[in-house]
């Protein structure tokens, strides 16, 4: 699976940060330190917050050697790793091509390297599980510019390239309000997919909280929790024109907790098949 770059800084940042901390040095002393080894390279105590804080979306190796000098590492292995860090962290997909439609990227990017994905969605069918007329039809409602639609059409379903045998795990809990938002006119073929995708050696199911289950835990709106093989997982609250990460513990164990209601709540696997085949036949 491709190495992600949203990652690789959140990891090298908060190795920085730990080095930091170690060496006994506030962010002012270590950019005194730094500017004093390169004085050609601007320092500050605002530049080393912001590296540390992941606020950096490019890391110059040059910056990185020099704050491993200032905090004391030495170690060939070591160095080595931390250049190849902040090398990948430095990297780009094909989402920057369609930074006139992500912006940063970095959600799709995050998603490229999940492990799983456990969505709760109340009014919207997931990005990963759209076909293209639902797709569509849901830009153009907040959309107006005809090429501005296309092209997030476009990266939608590039997205969803990452599904298959080696992808993701992906569980979506989706509120029954959600289904009687898909346009009529390409209702039957948006349902068809979410029925065709969970083939019995898929890695990927789909449970609907029907109305009757009255409410629910996660009545605030939908989100995303996205699992890595090597990192901590991270929370995605998608807003109007942006979105949230918290990296919080707390947050995250509270988004846990929302799921893990709603999973409860919902229909089983089984019983949402029969709910969706309902509705087109």
């Amino acid at each position: 699976m491709a190495a992600s770059p949203t990652l690789r800084r959140r990891r090298l940042s908060r190795q920085l940060d730990v080095l930091r901390a170690a060496s006994g040095l506030t962010v002012d002393a270590a950019a005194k330190k730094a500017k004093a080894l390169r004085p050609d390279r601007p320092w500050s105590a605002a530049k080393i917050t912001r590296l540390e804080n992941q606020d950096w979306k490019r890391f110059h190796t040059d910056d990185v050697l020099t704050l491993l000098d200032v905090y004391g590492v030495t170690s060939k292995e070591e160095r080595a790793s931390y250049v190849r860090t902040a090398t990948e962290a430095s990297q780009t997909g094909w989402w920057v091509n369609y930074s006139d439609v992500l912006g940063s990227g970095a959600y799709v990017d995050l998603e490229t390297e999940a492990v799983r994905i456990r969505t709760y969605e109340a009014f919207y069918i997931p990005g990963l599980l759209q076909t293209e007329d639902y797709a569509r039809a849901v830009i153009s409602a907040g959309v107006t510019d005809d090429r501005e639609v296309e092209r997030r059409v476009e990266a939608r379903m590039m997205r969803q390239s990452l599904l298959g045998p080696d992808g993701p795990r992906l569980w979506a809990i989706l509120d029954e309000a959600a289904f009687h938002r898909i346009p009529a006119e390409v209702l039957d073929g948006q349902v068809q997919r979410l029925l065709d995708v969970q083939k019995p050696d898929a890695r990927i199911q789909v449970q609907v909280l029907p109305y009757s289950a009255g409410p629910h835990a996660a009545m605030t709106g939908q989100f995303v929790i996205l699992d890595f093989p090597a990192d901590p997982s991270t929370v995605y609250l998608e807003q109007s024109i942006s979105g949230l990460f918290p990296e919080d513990p707390v947050v995250l164990d509270h988004y846990e907790m929302l799921y893990d209601r709603v999973h409860a709540q919902a229909l089983s696997v089984e019983a949402s098949r029969e709910f969706m085949k309902s509705l087109i036949e």
